[in-house]
């Protein structure tokens, strides 16, 4: 059965793919949670093994060192102001090019697209001198606003199309018990778009966790820093201490980690309702 013998031997090899793929990822991160749990000494006298004996200091001398959770909370801070209004401004923005028709609708929606082709580090110049007239130096929100801003044109590209997937009978029955245009974006709209929304949430979140520039630019005591900037100063002062370098570095990523598998499942139906749009 030549075509049975086919269908087997290409499941295999997307398992195949999908173990590499799988283990590409898997491998570094267990590597740098393992080796947070090892001395600097078993590291350099067997770089791949499991930590015999554990050492767990590394991490709790970082747990209860109150300059970690000073930049985790600054973190948290920045990634939920600049993750609720790129939420709101861009499900605002794509309602009106899903459920508008006006003049000009398709070349405004064009120039948002545009809008993914401008990376921050082309504007961090112009952008620091009106952070700073704006006198929101050394403020969360000198990071967290920019970073919405730029964050808005992929998420109304996500939105966009899920938005344009409700039934318009459904827009035209509640407008007859009564609901108003914003009633049936308020009321109905946002609802059934919950997939979607958590889609964007998460990107949105992950992408202000990992920002660098942007924060290294603005915020400028090492109070204010975030866990990237910590992590970088971190990993200079200790240079030579390997070990709880990847210890920080592992603590560093378990909040974006943690966020990511609460919200997996409604991520990828977001996703994938984005694409089916």
């Amino acid at each position: 059965m030549p075509g049975r013998g086919s269908s087997i031997a290409w499941s295999a090899a997307r398992w195949v793919v999908l173990l590499i793929v799988g283990a590409v990822i898997v491998v570094p991160l267990a590597y740098t949670v393992l080796g947070g749990f090892r001395t600097t000494g078993q590291l350099a006298a067997r770089p791949v093994a499991l930590p015999d004996p554990w050492v767990p200091t590394n991490y709790t001398e970082i747990l209860t060192s109150d300059t970690f959770w000073q930049q985790l909370g600054q973190s948290a801070v920045i990634a939920g102001i600049s993750t609720l209004v790129v939420v709101s401004a861009a499900a605002m923005a794509a309602y009106v090019f899903a459920r508008f028709a006006f003049p000009g609708r398709e070349l405004m929606y064009g120039l948002f697209t545009l809008g993914l082709l401008f990376p921050i580090a082309v504007a961090i110049l112009p952008l620091y001198l009106t952070i700073r007239q704006l006198g929101l130096v050394g403020s969360p929100l000198g990071v967290a606003l920019p970073q919405a801003a730029f964050g808005i044109p992929i998420t109304v590209l996500i939105l966009r199309p899920f938005f344009q997937s409700i039934p318009r009978e459904l827009e035209d029955a509640a407008a007859i018990d009564g609901c108003g245009r914003f009633g049936f974006f308020w009321r109905i709209l946002l609802p059934l778009s919950r997939p979607a929304l958590s889609t964007v949430a998460v990107l949105a979140v992950v992408t202000s966790w990992n920002a660098f520039l942007l924060p290294l630019i603005v915020l400028t005591g090492a109070n204010d820093w975030t866990l990237p900037l910590g992590l970088t100063n971190y990993s200079t002062q200790y240079s030579a201490d390997t070990a709880r370098v990847l210890a920080f570095t592992a603590l560093s990523m378990v909040p974006a980690l943690g966020f990511y598998l609460v919200a997996e499942r409604q991520l990828v139906g977001g996703l994938a309702g984005a694409v089916k749009g």
